[in-house]
């Protein structure tokens, strides 16, 4: 009950905090355009790739080490120590070679990138040492703190006439605050902080050299098209991937909710020599990693055109690319789970060895199908990429674990998603029938609510496990089914 709640706390935190990214990005796209959204993209995705260079999996093994409940002040203090030198180094390396990225990039945005990279760092320590604390809903909450005052601070800038510096500024205050309100918990929560031993630095080292990999997976399968883009595409069009990203990214937060709250559970099983005991975790979580993204991979194919209609006049044309990146993130978040389970059972080889396949691949399929097929060739080999370590992830847990994939309880998502899309199609069909509401904005937001409704009204009638799992995580009683049931 305790672990459904966190999770609950988590994603509704995520979910504002994307919601508040998704009205800032619409009002960016509708004022400045698709062109100075991409050079943004670009511009952060350049400073992703390099914040994994500064953590090398860093992020990971503190969380790991400092969960496990021993010495978390000396982890806290080596991985900070490590983290910071590397950071001194890349900045270094981006001064040197600034006009080769004012180049790339389209914009003189060295200076912001390096400001961005440092609070982009500091930010991933304070997660992983909250997640470590078992504070995963408190590093959940900091995310609407940081996206609404990025959001309201480009937002301000760019109305007074800031463009796309605008953008960049906001970005980094956003962080700041998050930084300022994340120490707070850390220091309050962190009973001691102790000079560590060349110990606590060889035993982060010994999870991070496989760890980092994971760090590289997931910026990979988020800005790896976008980075290879620009080298064949304009500022325009990925302004526009951008946005169809955007939109597609907002339907996995529920399963990254649930890897973060299950994480540092399923840490301290292993670490208490019991990796059988995570079985049932590992269950529930592939049971509903999909719970908001099957049903959004229906919503965004019916109304991907109307949803990205929103951004602007030139954003609807990548509504097959927004089918596709929903697809894509389907995929992941049931792979999301079963590299989380491996790193929790501390088994960051196995985790290791699916990784460099997905990086291999996402490389490898990104650059030839970009070259032959534009950008919806990246969408494509973003999609194909992930389904190949997905299939791999699988195999290396099924080899530690005995767990069964809760067949049935997905089977009953999709069930309700086709549903759902069949009352979505129409209501869209009726809308552009006779035109009963003549408004774009309107009408998403309608079928998407009742979409939504019938969704989960249907999959609360048909699935016991759901009922169960919201009947004991929500401070009201269900109506008692026709079966009998009732609350525990």
């Amino acid at each position: 009950m305790r672990l459904g709640q966190t999770s609950v706390i988590y994603f509704i935190s995520k979910f504002f905090a994307s919601g508040l990214g998704f009205l800032a990005t619409v009002y960016i796209a509708r004022m400045l355009g698709a062109g100075p959204l991409g050079v943004y993209s670009v511009a952060i995705g350049l400073v992703s790739w390099l914040a994994i260079v500064g953590k090398v999996g860093l992020s990971g093994a503190i969380s790991k080490r400092v969960s496990e409940g021993e010495d978390r002040g000396e982890y806290a203090l080596a991985g900070a120590t490590i983290i910071f030198g590397l950071f001194v180094l890349i900045g270094c390396g981006l001064i040197l070679f600034r006009a080769r990225i004012t180049g790339y990039v389209g914009y003189p945005a060295t200076g912001y990138i390096v400001v961005i990279l440092l609070v982009v760092l500091l930010n991933s320590l304070l997660n992983s040492l909250l997640t470590g604390l078992h504070l995963v809903h408190v590093s959940g909450a900091l995310s609407p703190v940081r996206t609404g005052s990025r959001a309201l601070f480009q937002i301000s800038l760019i109305a007074a006439g800031a463009g796309t510096a605008g953008l960049f500024t906001g970005h980094i205050v956003g962080y700041c605050l998050v930084i300022l309100v994340g120490g707070y918990f850390v220091v309050r929560n962190l009973s001691e902080v102790s000079r560590p031993e060349r110990q606590h630095f060889e035993r982060l080292v010994e999870f991070a050299k496989f760890s980092w990999l994971g760090s590289l997976q997931s910026q990979m399968f988020s800005y790896t098209d976008i980075i290879v883009l620009r080298l064949f595409v304009s500022s325009g069009l990925i302004g526009v991937y951008a946005a169809a990203w955007n939109i597609a990214e907002f339907l996995i937060l529920f399963s990254g909710a649930l890897s973060s709250t299950l994480f540092p559970e399923m840490s301290s099983l292993s670490a208490k020599e019991d990796s059988q005991a995570v079985a049932g975790i590992v269950e529930q979580s592939l049971a509903f990693a999909g719970l908001f993204l099957i049903p959004g991979l229906f919503g965004g194919t019916l109304l991907g055109e109307r949803l990205l209609r929103i951004y602007g006049p030139e954003f609807p044309k990548g509504a097959t690319v927004l089918t596709l990146l929903i697809v894509a993130n389907l995929l992941m978040g049931y792979q999301n789970q079963l590299l989380n389970t491996l790193n929790a059972v501390d088994r960051p080889d196995l985790a290791f060895r699916v990784n460099v396949t997905f990086v291999g691949l996402n490389v490898t399929f990104n650059v030839v199908l970009i070259y032959l097929y534009g950008w919806l060739g990246a969408a494509v080999a973003t999609m194909a990429s992930v389904a190949v370590s997905l299939m791999l992830a699988y195999y290396h847990v099924d080899a530690i674990i005995d767990f069964a994939v809760p067949t049935g309880e997905i089977a009953k998502q999709w069930f309700a998603a086709v549903l759902m899309a069949g009352v979505v199609y129409a209501g869209l069909w009726t809308e552009s029938t006779y035109g009963l509401l003549n408004h774009n904005v309107a009408t998403v937001v309608l079928l998407v609510g009742l979409g939504a409704g019938v969704y989960f009204a249907v999959l609360l009638g048909i699935s016991t496990e759901f009922r169960t799992v919201v009947d004991q995580n929500v401070p009201f009683d269900l109506p008692v089914s026709s079966s009998g049931y009732s609350r525990r």
